[in-house]
């Protein structure tokens, strides 16, 4: 009778969990790494291959285990928004594509685990280590969305908020200004430019919660391995200057503020930290500047916010291979801009004369230092021979477009082939609290 009974009962959970009402336990629980190059495509990655190491060298992107086809539309439209896209990857279910964490009806995400906490906040609940690293200000959604909740993306102040209280263990990017309350200075925001209304200075309330506060590359690097929580602050508003090559060169701006660590770095500050900690963790990391570079149609900067994002994929896989018992998986949501590369012979683009600043159907062509300027040349081949090229562009938004995900390390070989973006919620908690979660068919 009790053989039964148990058999019976094994069943039962069977049937549950296949229906997608509980999870069921599978793998043991480890380490994620989620890494949101925003707005990138396979185009994106050729163009920054073929710049950084040549047609015939290898990005760390390329050398991921396994790869899927990323399926991102929404609940209500096909081409993923950065905010309902990042609802999507911290809760497993599809919504609205004006979603902050919220419904239609305003009410909070139920997650696909049948709580109203994103990944992240159940991670923070379980007492895992936790990460949000972001090359914007700390308001994108790319991460923020991983532990606030608002009725609208642009309620700065509010998510800037949420995030210093969600108890993350490091928070890194810019937007110095929306932690200050108004007419007050900060390290790299001028008194006039501060925007909280409220009131409230964040910083101090993040030092009374135990961070410690860093506001550039030295600090940061400086930092002991024990630090407990770390805030970094790095720009008054994104630690790069997203607008058209023309703009900066009269502005006399790079591409990112100069005393701003990389994402690469910021990862790897975090991953130092956590292995002195010796627990579980995830880390969400985005490099926005491939997002908002591609869409100001500025091939160059693009080009070196992938490089940045690559080298972020380098320092994780690094740190995967002493560390076995984690998972990097890493997904845009749109494709920015549509780039494409134009490659054709020097007789075509010469090495010493600016390119058209239109294609023949009126497509905008950017050169290494925007419109009419001259080609990009690719970094050499096998045969040391290198290449002239142009980027292309077919609008200044985002696209469905083409988006592949690429995962290593442990539970790579269960990214599907082709995947939906609810997918990556169900990768990533399967292998940080060692659940699976049935697919989602709402």
């Amino acid at each position: 009778m009790r053989l039964t009974n148990r058999i019976i009962s094994t069943v039962f959970l069977s049937l549950l969990a296949l229906s997608g009402c509980a999870p069921r336990n599978t793998s043991g629980q480890g380490n994620v790494i989620f890494i949101h190059p925003d707005g990138t495509s396979p185009s994106h990655w050729g163009a920054a291959r073929m710049l950084h190491y040549g047609p015939d060298g290898r990005l760390n992107w390329d050398k991921a285990s396994n790869l899927g086809v990323y399926l991102g539309h929404m609940k209500n439209q096909l081409t993923g928004t950065s905010n309902a896209g990042a609802v999507t990857h911290a809760t497993g279910v599809k919504v609205n594509a004006d979603s902050f964490g919220l419904d239609e009806n305003f009410r909070p995400i139920v997650a696909a685990s049948g709580k109203n906490q994103t990944i992240v906040q159940e991670a923070i609940a379980a007492g895992k280590s936790t990460a949000l690293i972001n090359s914007g200000m700390i308001h994108e959604p790319g991460t923020g969305a991983f532990v606030a909740k608002v009725p609208t993306r642009r309620n700065f102040a509010e998510i800037t908020k949420q995030i210093v209280e969600s108890n993350v263990d490091i928070i890194m990017g810019g937007g110095e200004m929306w932690y200050l309350p108004k007419g007050t200075a900060g390290r790299h925001t001028p008194a006039e430019q501060s925007q909280r209304a409220d009131g409230v200075n964040l910083i101090e309330v993040a030092k009374q919660k135990g961070y410690t506060v860093v506001y550039t590359r030295d600090e940061l690097l400086k930092l002991p391995t024990d630090t407990k929580k770390i805030l970094g602050v790095f720009a008054a508003d994104d630690t790069y200057n997203d607008a058209p090559e023309e703009q900066l060169k009269l502005e006399n701006k790079g591409f990112y503020v100069p005393t701003a660590p990389t994402v690469g770095e910021m990862l790897d500050v975090t991953l130092k930290n956590f292995a002195a900690k010796n627990k579980n963790f995830i880390v969400v990391l985005e490099e926005e500047g491939t997002d908002n570079f591609s869409n100001f149609n500025n091939a160059a900067g693009a080009l070196e916010a992938i490089k940045r994002a690559d080298d972020a994929v380098g320092v994780a896989m690094k740190f995967i291979e002493n560390n076995s018992n984690t998972l990097m998986v890493t997904a845009a949501d749109s494709d920015a801009g549509g780039l494409e590369v134009v490659g054709v012979t020097e007789r075509d683009f010469p090495l010493d004369k600016p390119l058209p600043e239109k294609s023949g159907n009126g497509a905008p062509w950017d050169g290494k230092d925007g419109k009419a300027t001259l080609p990009f040349v690719s970094a050499p081949d096998k045969q040391g021979k290198r290449f002239p090229f142009a980027i292309g562009w077919s609008t200044g938004g985002d696209n469905a477009g083409s988006i592949v995900s690429k995962a290593h390390g442990l539970n790579a070989d269960k990214l599907p082939n082709t995947l939906d973006n609810t997918d990556i919620y169900r990768l990533m908690y399967l292998t940080l609290f060692g659940k699976e979660i049935a697919p989602y068919t709402k």
